[in-house]
């Protein structure tokens, strides 16, 4: 088991801050959020991480070899030259998952108390191919899921763009997604685009193929720090 944490986005919605730092560094409590997912991926007893760079890319291999990792294993997955998004990101750093044969895939931004075991047991019971975190939280862009909880689709509320590449006649829920996946072999070493490229697109193209259910949390607390005032806020909810 390994996990890898995307760190490597410019954090635009997050300045001033990231003008001279990468939001992975961004300070919560006296811990920068990068440490708190560690330590956080420790809890579940993964101590095997992969983070990849790209803005302010130094900083942040100084703060973990300054810190030994925070008691992890970290591997750098270096994207200085061009930032490859979440699906692409996972694609280049494949090499460094070893043996592993589950990826825990999480962003950098978010914190969070969902419960990593569970999501974990339930991903291994059912057999899926990716395990998506949810929540029924308001968000402009949603997952679709039918009442079975698997994947079938992608909707922008805001805009009404809706893409459904499974059909199905059951009950169709709208999840937002949480920026974690625990994702199988089957999916991460046969990614079907190159380049630059988003995990959402990767699983709209695969749904049919492979089997993406839902891990719906949304008794737990969570917040994404991409603005300065959640990352304030995230301070009251984590200690």
């Amino acid at each position: 088991m390994i996990a890898m944490i995307l760190a490597a986005g410019l954090g635009t919605r997050l300045k001033p801050w990231t003008d001279h730092h990468p939001k992975a560094l961004a300070v919560v409590n006296g811990k920068p959020v990068l440490q708190r997912n560690i330590e956080y991926l420790q809890q579940a007893g993964i101590y095997k991480v992969v983070v990849n760079v790209h803005h302010f890319a130094d900083q942040i291999i100084a703060a973990v070899q300054q810190h030994s990792g925070w008691g992890s294993a970290v591997h750098i997955s270096n994207e200085s030259d061009a930032v490859l998004e979440t699906g692409g990101g996972l694609q280049k750093a494949v090499s460094l998952f070893g043996e592993a044969r589950t990826v825990l895939l999480m962003n950098a931004d978010i914190l969070t108390d969902l419960p990593l075991n569970a999501l974990l047991a339930q991903h291994a019971q059912t057999g899926a191919d990716a395990t998506l975190a949810v929540t029924d939280r308001e968000s402009s862009r949603c997952f679709l899921f039918d009442d079975d909880g698997r994947l079938c689709g992608w909707r922008n509320k805001k805009t009404g763009e809706t893409r459904q590449p499974r059909s199905t006649s059951a009950l169709i829920e709208e999840k937002a997604f949480s920026g974690i996946h625990v994702i199988q072999e089957s999916i991460f070493r046969h990614l079907p685009f190159s380049g630059k490229f988003s995990m959402v697109d990767v699983y709209l193209a695969v749904c049919n193929q492979y089997k993406i259910t839902a891990f719906d949390h949304s008794q737990s607390k969570f917040i994404d720090i991409g603005t300065m005032e959640k990352l304030e806020a995230a301070a009251d909810l984590f200690a």
